[in-house]
């Protein structure tokens, strides 16, 4: 899904560190010359297929640009009105408005959905095992093959591998078999309408209007998520506008059936984002018990040769490169919880989604589909917060004057940051991940 913001809506993406392109890849997770050996694999499954519409359902695009609790108190058949008018005045045809927006009524269920999300509360080891899955490895290895000169062109084009592409297909879609079944449009007009995120998805609509306009999909055809999304790789449509590519050369962008264009598409709006041809994104490592926790932030940087120095070993024990290779030390679930090297083409996984658990995941995909071994848990059992433990946290965090945003009870960016600092001050190991020490700790303050 090409958004702003899922999982862990609103969150804040960190500033990317910076990444020498000419550095090597050698021995670094997520590789291209891994080996894939074909094997015979069975099709995608009726569970894959529900899983694929629960995930179109589970995150929406874009932060929160107002509360939940906004009311909505003009007219929709007079906004919907002055729409039409500023669609023609923008140079959509009145031919595409009348087929995309005549007899559009608007949908409060879809309004419903965009107050309540649900799947915030997961940690990151509970998002890898019902998204990161054994049949997706298998089904992503598969298309890689089907589609093995059609990923190579992308990657000769764009430079993006076959297995980060593949990832986000097979999470956003299942390859096709999960794209949504609401009618886009009435969605987004909802949405533009409702008070909450309404500039954003007034912007959505018109793209989808400029998308018919140009050929690409007829208004019957923009069937997808409750948020808009259309395709196997879900783009809303001001990505799919400027950046789907006719791949397969029939004259039209069309990311439900062709998987040359969406293959190409992908790519494309992933080079876009900044990806870095030949460059790691993701490589799973082993931590010490003793570590300058505080270093541990996607937004620190330090070359390989620190991590080394500091004990960090591959999963296996091996020693990792001595390099000048920045990474920057990522613990989804704190110092206790998998760890993470992650490099500046992390990044544009943040940029397609800014929910640090979903990004993860899918980079983490990437890297087994790219030939790496399944995930370790960690060094020791990590316990989870939930909506309401994190809520409590949120209020101790503002009483202490580290928080000041929604109490919202979703451990997103500002939330750890925000763990973070409470650390710092309190002498805890500083990982950005809360523990009930540091709740007891904050409500003794």
């Amino acid at each position: 899904m090409i958004r702003a913001a899922g999982i862990e809506a609103a969150a804040e993406a960190p500033a990317p560190a910076t990444v020498d392109a000419t550095q090597s890849r050698a021995t670094v997770g997520g590789r291209l010359q891994s080996s894939r050996k074909g094997r015979s694999m069975r099709c995608v499954t009726t569970g894959l297929a529900a899983a694929a519409v629960l995930l179109a359902g589970i995150v929406s695009p874009g932060p929160a640009a107002a509360a939940p609790a906004c009311q909505n108190t003009g007219s929709y058949e007079v906004w919907l009105a002055a729409f039409r008018k500023e669609a023609a005045s923008a140079g959509i045809s009145r031919a595409t408005i009348s087929a995309a927006l005549d007899g559009m009524a608007l949908d409060p269920g879809i309004i419903a959905r965009d107050r309540r999300q649900s799947f915030f509360a997961q940690t990151f080891l509970e998002v890898v095992d019902k998204l990161a899955t054994r049949n997706r490895v298998q089904s992503g290895s598969r298309a890689m093959q089907r589609h093995a000169a059609i990923f190579q062109r992308a990657e000769r084009e764009f430079g993006v591998p076959a297995a980060v592409i593949s990832a986000f297909w097979a999470l956003e879609s299942d390859f096709g078999v999960g794209m949504g079944k609401l009618v886009v449009l009435r969605s987004l007009a909802t949405l533009a309408y409702d008070c909450r995120r309404g500039e954003m998805f007034r912007g959505e609509l018109m793209a989808a209007l400029r998308i018919i306009d140009r050929g690409d999909l007829r208004p019957s055809e923009m069937i997808g998520s409750w948020a808009g999304e259309l395709g196997q790789t879900q783009f809303l449509p001001t990505h799919y506008f400027k950046h789907a590519v006719d791949y397969d050369g029939d004259g039209r962008r069309d990311l439900l059936r062709s998987p040359a264009d969406v293959i190409g598409s992908s790519a494309a709006f992933m080079h876009s984002l900044g990806w870095q041809r030949g460059q790691p994104w993701l490589q799973e490592v082993r931590v010490t018990a003793e570590l300058p926790w505080k270093e541990a932030d996607i937004a620190i940087s330090h070359p390989r040769s620190q991590w080394a120095g500091w004990g960090i070993t591959l999963p296996d024990g091996k020693p990792l490169p001595r390099d000048g290779m920045p990474a920057s030390l990522h613990l989804p679930m704190g110092r206790n919880g998998p760890a993470f090297l992650a490099y500046a083409n992390f990044h544009v996984f943040l940029k397609w989604n800014q929910a640090l658990n979903y990004a993860t995941t899918a980079a983490y995909l990437a890297t087994r589909l790219d030939g790496a071994p399944g995930l370790g848990k960690g060094r020791s059992p990590v316990a989870p917060f939930g909506m309401a433990e994190t809520r409590e946290l949120q209020r101790l965090l503002s009483r202490a004057g580290l928080y000041g945003e929604e109490i919202d009870g979703k451990l997103g960016a500002m939330t750890r940051a925000a763990v973070k600092a409470a650390q710092v001050r309190l002498g805890l190991p500083a990982d950005s991940y809360p523990t009930p020490e540091l709740v007891e700790r904050l409500r003794g303050r």
